[in-house]
């Protein structure tokens, strides 16, 4: 909570100059709060800096490829340098996450985990965990998929999940430094 608010404090006036570039860009929403997962099972909204066009999630699938044609210019920069995640430090200073825990995911990815993998959501969801560093170009690699949801589930989902499961297994405050 400490880190998460001197975060905000600190990088304001770059939150507040990518806020105003989201605006300036086409007048929507600065924020995304989509329904993710969180501890225990609660359902809860994560703050994203909006990167796609207004009302992408009606008009596409929840994972997006790189050549997604709903990412606005803004978000092309926000996603490339993964400035779109700097507002969950909000997400950190109200409870809902942690920096580092397994990434949180939509309803629908966790009605599909195993009684074991179900253990992923006895742990607080984080802003980074081992998926984060290794799949740091998701986007790119579901880059021209015709059903990128598809695609996410056969090609990411199963390998995230396994290292959620580490990181259950692992959990400790060493786990969270070397992470």
């Amino acid at each position: 909570i400490v880190c998460s608010a001197g975060g905000l404090i600190l990088l304001s006036p770059l939150l507040l100059w990518i806020s105003w570039c989201i605006k300036r860009e086409d007048g929507g929403q600065v924020f995304y709060r989509g329904e993710r997962v969180g501890l225990h099972g609660r359902m809860f909204r994560i703050y994203k800096f909006r990167s796609m066009v207004v009302d992408a999630e009606r008009i596409g699938a929840s994972s997006t490829s790189e050549d997604d044609s709903r990412i606005t210019n803004m978000g092309i920069f926000l996603r490339k340098y993964k400035l779109d995640e700097l507002p969950q430090l909000i997400n950190v200073l109200k409870g809902d996450m942690s920096l580092v825990g397994p990434r949180p995911q939509v309803k629908w990815a966790v009605d599909i985990y195993s009684k074991e993998e179900k253990a992923i959501l006895g742990v607080r969801p984080g802003i980074t965990d081992y998926a984060s560093l290794i799949f740091s170009n998701e986007g790119e690699i579901l880059k021209g998929s015709e059903n990128p949801d598809q695609d996410y589930m056969e090609k990411i989902h199963p390998i995230k999940t396994k290292l959620a499961m580490k990181y259950v297994k692992d959990h400790s405050l060493m786990t969270d430094i070397k992470i």
